[in-house]
């Protein structure tokens, strides 16, 4: 474990995977056992980087991509490239290219559904998994047809189906419409100016909103099919934020039911951004939840 308050050193690689290549940011000792940190809409590596700090400095080896889509990495075209298990087969391969046989895997947002679609369909790669606000697939799915409440805080994944017009609306103004809805759904003073420039820079890359947003289009138009009986076997801590503007926070309990061993914990006081919100508690949570049996 390293004491240091000095910030931990970041390592930018590229990495060959399922036939894309990711930007993967790493940082702790080559030896550390591997946590795969997972970022969701519309964030990048970035959004992680108070666990990378905390879990390096901890002795794990952290990988945080840029998923496939997003900022510097790959952005193939087509739909059907950001289907759920091609996602999920992503992170697999970054599994494989550490040299390591399994992983701790923690996701939030997009990265959480990631994370539950690995332990569905590749739970023998994980030794335990994270979810941050966002409930299992099978609890969405119910809730989004019968809840009312949720069906309207999902509207813009209907929206997100139209061809190009998305692309062109969140472009617009330097991307200023995504970074009003970071600022308008989360705490104040969650994202700073300077938070900010670093998410505008990121959504600036050529073919950026495309991929990110054909992540909504997938899900849709190709949805995963069934994992046997979609209970997760591996060990899962779900992490939630109860003021989410975008998923109520009933799913958080009904999600850790799917589970063989699940815990939950929640944070009345956070919104969907828990991992930028309560930094200090997310961070030693992972790291206790991560911590390799004596």
């Amino acid at each position: 474990m390293t004491n240091t308050t000095e910030p931990i050193a970041l390592e930018h690689h590229l990495v060959q995977t399922n036939g894309v290549t990711l930007h993967v940011v790493q940082a702790g000792p080559k030896d550390g056992a591997l946590v795969i940190l997972l970022h969701g809409f519309p964030e990048f590596w970035y959004g992680w980087r108070k666990q990378i700090d905390a879990l390096a400095k901890q002795g794990f080896r952290v990988w945080a991509p840029d998923q496939r889509g997003y900022n510097l990495s790959e952005k193939p075209n087509g739909i059907a490239s950001y289907a759920l298990d091609v996602l999920a087969r992503d992170i697999v391969g970054l599994i494989d290219a550490s040299g390591h046989d399994k992983a701790y895997v923690a996701g939030h947002d997009w990265g959480a559904m990631v994370a539950w679609g690995i332990a569905l369909a590749h739970g023998d790669r994980l030794h335990k998994v994270a979810i941050l606000n966002v409930p299992h697939p099978l609890v969405f799915s119910e809730t989004v047809r019968s809840d009312p409440a949720q069906m309207l805080k999902s509207w813009y994944v209907g929206y997100f189906q139209i061809p190009v017009l998305p692309e062109l609306g969140m472009r617009l103004g330097g991307s200023m419409m995504a970074a009003r809805a970071l600022l308008s759904t989360s705490r104040p003073g969650t994202f700073t100016d300077a938070d900010i420039a670093q998410y505008v820079k990121a959504w600036s890359h050529p073919g950026a909103w495309t991929g990110m947003i054909n992540w909504y289009r997938a899900i849709v138009q190709t949805p995963p099919a069934p994992a046997g009986d979609m209970r997760v076997h591996v060990p899962t801590l779900v992490i939630w934020g109860a003021k989410d503007a975008f998923l109520t926070v009933s799913m958080a309990q009904k999600s850790v039911e799917r589970c063989d061993d699940g815990r939950l914990v929640l944070f009345d006081q956070a919104t969907h951004w828990v991992q930028h919100e309560e930094a200090y508690q997310v961070s030693a949570l992972l790291g206790e939840w991560f911590a390799p049996a004596e």
